[in-house]
């Protein structure tokens, strides 16, 4: 069963960093490609980024390009975003996500994907 888990979620001034760390338990992890997103109280569910099985192929949604940065490590099993100059609307749950059967086009939809984590809290306060 694949288990993946967030970690490295905080509070941090506005214009500041974190960087959030996705551990892909299952085999075979290089099958998987991967995704963050985020949903704050009382709104839906968003893509922020997501990255293809070897890390070639990466999408941003538009209100994160330029500052986040999703990247993976294979043999750590391990998915990463960077968040530089953080804004108080970054403020949400982060989750990550996998699937094995990624639509680069539709990356941003929740329903393409199968496994999820419980989330790290991202704060920022301006």
């Amino acid at each position: 069963q694949v288990q993946v888990v967030e970690s490295g979620g905080g509070s941090v001034q506005a214009g500041g960093s974190l960087r959030l760390t996705c551990l892909h338990s299952g085999d075979r992890y290089n099958r998987y490609a991967m995704a963050w997103f985020r949903q704050a109280p009382g709104k839906e569910r968003e893509g922020v980024a997501s990255i293809s099985t070897h890390g070639g192929v990466t999408r941003e949604a538009e209100a994160v390009k330029g500052r986040f940065t999703i990247s993976r490590d294979n043999a750590k099993n391990t998915l990463y975003l960077q968040m530089d100059s953080l804004k108080p609307e970054d403020s949400a749950m982060y989750y990550c996500a996998a699937t094995l059967t990624w639509d680069a086009f539709r990356w941003w939809l929740p329903d393409g994907y199968d496994y999820w984590g419980q989330g790290t809290q991202v704060t920022v306060s301006s």
